[in-house]
């Protein structure tokens, strides 16, 4: 007979989490226990199919990668935005930011200057 081990699995939206804990077979891999854990059945949205995102306490793993007692397997949402992206169009905001600001301070120097 082979042992048991507990194992937690996590999904996440912004307004609704759930945590799950399974006690699984030694050997059972990431992939097996997100199917065991049912979360498709509890978020409609969720899609337990070949492309699914897996971690480990926050770091990416495969679906093949055995667990080992206490971990906690956790499926990622798929990214809306490129973080990225969103870095770059922020500095551009903030860069555009200064340099109206650095005119503005400029006008208003010129504007003291000639009274």
């Amino acid at each position: 007979m082979s042992s048991q081990i507990q194992v937690e699995v996590a999904y996440a939206l912004p307004a609704k989490q759930r945590i799950v804990k399974l006690k699984v077979p030694e050997g059972t891999t990431a992939m097996q226990a997100v199917q065991q854990s049912q979360l498709d059945t509890v978020f409609d949205e969720l899609s337990l199919d070949a492309d699914l995102k897996l971690g480990v306490w926050g770091k990416s793993v495969t679906a093949d990668r055995v667990l080992e007692e206490g971990e906690r397997v956790e499926i990622y949402r798929p990214l809306l935005v490129d973080p990225k992206e969103v870095r770059k169009a922020r500095a551009a905001k903030a860069k555009a930011a200064r340099a109206e600001s650095d005119q503005a301070s400029e006008a208003a120097s010129k504007a003291s200057e000639s009274d």
